[in-house]
């Protein structure tokens, strides 16, 4: 299938995909320091040499390094934001599995202690590695600045460092505009944000839970909108920048959810991507309905193959889901994926190897029966 390699491609993936056992024991035995963090890099580089080639096999153009290199797909990120810490949290998260299992994690807890600041590259090596391991488009995945907020924002801030929270704001999208600039400068031209906070204000029972009314909602989504747009308005123009949202993806089991509809016309009109990954795999996502608000020139990527369960989706049953879409949205501005990674955690979803790639190129088989012989 060609491509003109500008993404977001019409068979396309979140990022995150399984650690191999070598990957995780080599990470148990640096933090035990019996391996030194070089001899880590290596197995890490090797893992992801590996994480590409399946992806292209799978037919994929859009490539990732698999988040390999990660213990979290946000946190180790945010934590190397100067001025924030992470300490210990008190306040458990209920995530729920299609088999009736619940999990339960403690996230920890954000201190913006000091002015926010971008002391080193975050992801800049990390990147400059996966160009270097393919020819096709190398992708970097990176949370969304609105992550800082779901894991504390303004209520955790020093106020005597930010007295004015509109500040904070300010100086949270000056340190993601320095590291999108460092990205461009290195040759990165198709980035995403991965966005749970968006997705979370979807939820009715958090909202209720939270005390949050329907103007809360929208002044939160606007807050994020500025923050995202801020971050990326000095994007060179040939690099493509998605979000994608996010409902909760760990072990298999999800955290939220609910239609698009409270937030559809602030995200699809307000924030100044190039396209959207949103999830589509189940119920809990809602109708295509928002999708009306959706602009020309922008794409939806469809996530309607789930990463969170091994079984194959029946390729009739998600070219229908395509014509549902295409009521709201014209077919040339739709493309499909997985709703999420398949390791949004090195634990990673309850699959395989092997289970992982047949879902992505099951993306790659009906994008060419619906689409044709060209990705974009």
């Amino acid at each position: 299938m060609a491509s003109n390699g500008k993404g977001p491609f019409r068979a396309d993936h979140v990022g995150s995909l399984l650690r191999p056992a070598k990957l995780l024991q080599a990470r148990i035995q640096r933090m035990r320091k019996n391996i030194t963090a070089e001899k880590l890099r290596e197995i890490e580089d090797e893992a992801i040499r590996d994480a590409v080639k399946l992806q292209e096999d799978a037919g994929l153009q859009g490539i990732t390094d698999g988040e390999l290199r990660r213990d979290y797909w946000h946190l180790d990120f945010l934590t190397q934001i100067g001025g924030v810490v992470f300490e210990e949290g008190h306040n458990p998260l209920k995530w729920h599995r299609e088999d009736g299992v619940e999990l339960e994690w403690v996230p920890p807890e954000v201190k913006v202690h000091a002015r926010l600041s971008r002391p080193h590259p975050i992801q800049v090596a990390d990147f400059e590695f996966l160009k270097s391991a393919t020819k096709r488009a190398a992708k970097v995945c990176i949370p969304s600045p609105s992550m800082l907020i779901v894991q504390g924002g303004e209520k955790v801030i020093d106020r005597t460092v930010y007295p004015d929270p509109d500040q904070f704001f300010s100086d949270l999208s000056r340190v993601y505009a320095e590291e999108v600039a460092g990205l461009a400068r290195s040759g990165c031209r198709y980035l995403q944000l991965d966005d749970t906070f968006l997705a979370f204000l979807c939820d009715d029972k958090i909202g209720v839970a939270m005390g949050r009314s329907n103007e809360d909602t929208k002044q939160m989504a606007r807050i994020s909108a500025r923050l995202i747009n801020d971050a990326i308005k000095d994007r060179p123009a040939d690099m493509a920048v998605c979000i994608h949202l996010c409902r909760g993806n760990y072990q298999s089991s999800w955290l939220s959810q609910g239609g698009y509809d409270p937030i559809a016309e602030i995200l699809l009109g307000e924030i100044a991507v190039d396209g959207f990954f949103l999830e589509y795999d189940d119920e809990r996502s809602g109708g295509f309905e928002p999708l009306r608000f959706l602009p020309k020139g922008k794409k939806v990527v469809l996530g309607l193959v789930t990463s969170k369960y091994p079984k194959l989706e029946a390729k009739d049953m998600l070219k229908r889901r395509i014509d549902g879409a295409a009521k709201h949205v014209p077919l040339e501005q739709l493309a499909i994926s997985p709703q999420c990674g398949f390791g949004s955690t090195a634990e990673g979803n309850v699959m395989t190897v092997d289970q992982e790639a047949a879902k992505l190129r099951l993306c790659v088989e009906v994008a060419t029966e619906v689409w044709g012989g060209v990705l974009n």
